[in-house]
């Protein structure tokens, strides 16, 4: 909720319109009802949106883009699994394993990137990327050493995540995405795939996170609480005043909407380091 909150003031205090996209490509992960309770929990904490976009509806643009990469010459299918890249053992940017390009001699079948029964990838170019980000953050990577290749299309068939973000946010027309900082590794390789594209890229930045106190995102794979367990705990105004108090916008955690924020919102008050929290007692706390 705090980057759904950030996001929503981001545009708000600019005049610019929200874009709620359910992104809902993994079959095994995304079902309706999840997307249903997602929308109406950021509507119960005063958020409001002016599109919703459903990721799956753009299948025909995610197409598109793969047949373009691949007249270009820029798609391989890749039999690697997870096992053997992390066997290889060469340490990512974003923390997990760089992929060490080693199928990208493999060529398609000769009915291209739809015939493939492996996971597909885009040949990156070989050159680095210099960037930082709108709030400082330097970005600058060498994505296809450091990242390796990603896969644009997954071994179920499924439009991978580095591919459909990007055409996603042109085909939307966005032109500001803020989201947090475990995302920040994949930017330069999303901007490569603008460039493969003829796309132009938007305006990137990136907030600090909430983290559990041993380091890992603030998730519910690890044991952090949902927004059920929120809403029976805190009022709206209550969780949102909380929210504040973390990002570094309000002193204390007096009960407030969003729309409260918007006057007074800048990001030069917005914390900048991640913040350690916890679920003590009932209470969501931050840690020292």
């Amino acid at each position: 909720m705090l980057s759904a909150l950030l996001v929503w003031l981001d545009a708000r205090s600019r005049g610019d319109r929200v874009l709620l996209r359910l992104e809902n490509l993994d079959p095994e992960r995304c079902r309706p009802d999840l997307a249903t309770a997602m929308e109406r929990d950021l509507a119960w904490l005063g958020l409001d949106w002016d599109q919703v976009i459903v990721q799956s509806a753009l299948r025909a643009q995610h197409e598109a883009a793969l047949d373009r990469l691949e007249r270009d010459g820029r798609l391989y299918p890749c039999a690697c699994t997870r096992a053997d890249i992390r066997r290889a053992a060469k340490p990512a940017p974003d923390g997990g394993y760089a992929y060490g390009n080693r199928c990208r001699d493999r060529k398609l079948p000769a009915g291209g990137w739809r015939e493939v029964g492996a996971a597909v990838r885009a040949r990156l170019p070989d050159r680095a990327v210099a960037l930082v980000d709108e709030g400082g953050l330097d970005l600058g990577q060498h994505p296809a050493r450091e990242m390796g290749d990603p896969v644009v299309v997954r071994r179920d068939g499924a439009v991978a995540y580095q591919l459909a973000v990007v055409v996603d946010d042109a085909a939307a027309g966005v032109t500001r995405v803020v989201r947090g900082r475990d995302i920040a590794a994949s930017t330069a390789t999303q901007l490569l795939l603008h460039d493969m594209l003829g796309l132009s890229p938007p305006v990137y930045r990136h907030h600090a996170l909430l983290l559990e106190p041993y380091g890992g995102k603030l998730a519910k794979l690890h044991g952090a609480v949902g927004a059920p367990v929120l809403r029976a705990r805190y009022s709206a105004a209550e969780l949102c005043g909380l929210l504040a108090q973390f990002a570094g916008l309000a002193r204390d955690a007096w009960p407030t909407r969003p729309v409260e924020l918007l006057e007074r919102f800048d990001w030069a008050r917005v914390q900048r380091t991640d913040l350690a929290v916890r679920w003590s007692h009932g209470e969501l706390v931050a840690v020292e």
